[in-house]
């Protein structure tokens, strides 16, 4: 990859919860301008990396720096200001389902910006017209399919033109042309309109088809990071394990517990 200044700087950062340690010295650049992928086995934090990113949660040790500001030392309302440079895809889309998709694109519109109504009538229809769903801009929640509805949140995520989208799990659920369509948006929408943009999914070969630079997070920090290509040829068992979708390696499939046969023979002492 060229040289690119990141528009995200991760340093040190610690974080854990109830004692358990999730992230230790972690350290992740991502560039301005291009799709930036966090993979890994289930577990391993990719969902708490992008709490911590958007400020909704804070480490216990290190930085985040986003566009040069200090997300552990900004105020409520300076993350709020930052969350609006922002664009977030949940992993279920999360429409309200209690109004149509017009007005669940348009919701941040009417909370952030008091636009005239014929504006901001404007930027809703551009923005379904940009996911191929102006059409359905009057059809509610319920009646969308999952891909649909996918693409709905979609176009609510770009109707504040953030300079930041994040995709979360974007691909649970689709069915294969669905999935299709969201890699196509992604990756014609973070070049269309200048975007950095971040996707979390643990789909390989999806999320190879679009990404500049993979980072593949495991046991607390940063296991690889690459080009798709470069993390494939990869010599590292969990790189191998992960890539190949492989039941044994590195990653085992038991959860840490005490010995099988004498939990099996203990009296009194519970589970």
């Amino acid at each position: 990859m060229d040289p690119i200044e990141p528009l995200i700087q991760i340093r040190g950062l610690d974080y854990s919860i109830n004692g358990r340690s999730i992230f230790k010295n972690l350290d992740i650049d991502v560039p301005s301008g291009k799709v930036t992928a966090f993979m890994g086995p289930s577990g391993t934090g990719k969902t708490t990396l992008l709490r911590l990113i958007t400020g909704q949660l804070f480490a216990d040790r290190g930085t985040v720096i986003v566009d040069g500001q200090d997300v552990t030392s900004l105020s409520t309302d300076g993350i709020y200001r930052l969350r609006r440079r922002m664009g977030m895809l949940f992993q279920n889309g999360a429409l309200l389902t209690d109004i149509d998709v017009f007005e669940n694109v348009a919701f941040p519109l009417r909370e952030h910006t008091r636009l005239p109504e014929r504006l901001l009538r404007q930027l809703v229809l551009m923005k379904l017209q940009a996911v191929g769903l102006r059409g359905a801009a009057e059809l509610m929640p319920a009646e969308l399919s999952g891909g649909m509805s996918r693409r709905v949140a979609l176009a609510r995520a770009i109707v504040m033109d953030p300079q930041i989208l994040i995709y979360d799990e974007p691909f649970v659920g689709l069915d294969p042309i669905s999935m299709g369509v969201v890699l196509r948006l992604i990756r014609h929408l973070n070049d269309v309109m200048g975007l950095t943009s971040i996707v979390v999914s643990h789909d390989v070969k999806e999320i190879s088809a679009v990404a500049d630079l993979s980072y593949l997070l495991s046991g607390g920090g940063v296991a690889a990071k690459g080009t798709p290509r470069e993390l494939h040829d990869n010599p590292s068992e969990i790189v191998h394990q992960f890539m190949g979708g492989l039941a044994d390696g590195p990653v085992p499939f038991h959860y840490p517990a005490p010995d099988y046969y004498e939990s099996l023979l203990a009296r009194g002492r519970g589970r």
